[in-house]
């Protein structure tokens, strides 16, 4: 059962042509714990790119940043963004809430999403950007900056899955869907797992202690 529901949060969590299935599926819907854990696998991933700011490769931040930002969409897809931007749309709605969630199933995309959509691509690149620079300008430190680096990301990802599994845990569908699909088969109980396996990640920044935490917590 175990990896079974592994299989099931790699295929929904990941473009990894696994876990497909229909057993996966209902493994994974009712393991929320599998989130942080498969964050850690993603994390590690799309950190890949920033090993290129080191020597020998040596390549230009601008060009890893962007290197950061692909990798991201190639590993994760695209549906995020989408519904990144059904919340920017609905976010500028002027009405009550059922006119923000009309907003949210519209598929047209308006001036709301598209400007919530830039702001995460280019938080996710000048982030990149950032912890690049900060390897880069290390010097003799480069090698403890680029771990340091690399555990950020990571734990930025564990974070983000750790916060999706929690409100899976505590959150309630208004409607019939996906939503419903993963919110119906797990309690608040649940998510004490799920954090207690993201708490780890808070330290793969050693020996820089914050921005591992940060990146945990902020996504919280």
């Amino acid at each position: 059962m175990v990896l079974t529901a592994l299989r099931g949060a790699i295929g929904f969590l990941t473009r990894v042509p696994v876990g497909r299935d229909e057993a996966a599926w209902g493994a994974f819907a009712r393991s929320p714990w599998t989130f942080p854990v498969v964050g850690y696998l993603v994390g590690g991933l799309v950190a890949t790119p920033m090993l290129l700011a080191a020597p020998p490769a040596s390549v230009p931040a601008p060009t890893v940043a962007l290197a950061f930002v692909v990798a991201v969409y190639a590993v994760t897809g695209i549906g995020h963004l989408d519904g990144v931007a059904d919340l920017g749309d609905a976010a500028v709605v002027h009405g009550d809430r059922e006119e923000r969630r009309r907003a949210l199933k519209d598929s047209k995309l308006g001036v709301g999403g598209t400007v919530a959509l830039a702001v995460v691509v280019l938080g996710l690149a000048t982030a990149a950007l950032g912890l690049v620079e900060v390897v880069v300008t290390a010097g003799g430190g480069g090698e403890e900056a680029l771990l340091a680096a690399l555990g950020t990301v990571v734990a930025a990802e564990v974070g983000a899955k750790a916060a999706t599994a929690t409100l899976v845990c505590v959150g309630d569908a208004p409607h019939e869907g996906l939503g419903s699909a993963l919110t119906g088969e797990s309690s608040p109980r649940a998510a004490l797992p799920a954090l207690a396996l993201a708490a780890p990640a808070a330290l793969l920044a050693w020996p820089r202690l914050l921005p591992g935490v940060a990146a945990v917590f902020a996504a919280l």
